[in-house]
């Protein structure tokens, strides 16, 4: 059951992305921003953990799982080291999604050819 509700979540939170991409002229790079500044916001406001409580995967992996995570990371370094920890918390909370992009769009820029989309 597990593995339905992360499908179901995740599959809701990329329809409304879809959504967003066939309905408005928001470009996919403020969509982006939208979803990832959207998991900030519901994560500060105590909406989003019951959300991955419940669907797990399905509410950490799509782009909204990445603002929860740096905000996890901001609360935990906030009150490590003070205000400080809100520069640092986030990055550090996500560096390892973040070197895995990085990572894996380099090698994918090393394998295919680029081009333009004409």
């Amino acid at each position: 059951m597990d593995y339905v509700k992360a499908f179901v979540v995740g599959g809701l939170i990329c329809v409304v992305g879809q959504i967003l991409i066939d309905r408005t002229k928001l470009t996919p790079a403020k969509i982006l921003v939208l979803f990832v500044t959207l998991g900030v916001v519901l994560t500060a406001i105590g909406l989003y953990e019951p959300l991955v409580e419940f669907a797990g995967a399905g509410a950490t992996v799509p782009l909204t799982g990445f603002g929860y995570t740096m905000a996890k990371g901001v609360q935990k370094a906030v009150a490590e080291h003070g205000l400080l920890g809100a520069l640092m918390g986030g990055v550090t909370s996500a560096a390892a999604g973040i070197s895995a992009a990085v990572f894996f769009g380099y090698l994918s820029a090393l394998v295919s050819k680029p081009g333009d989309k004409s």
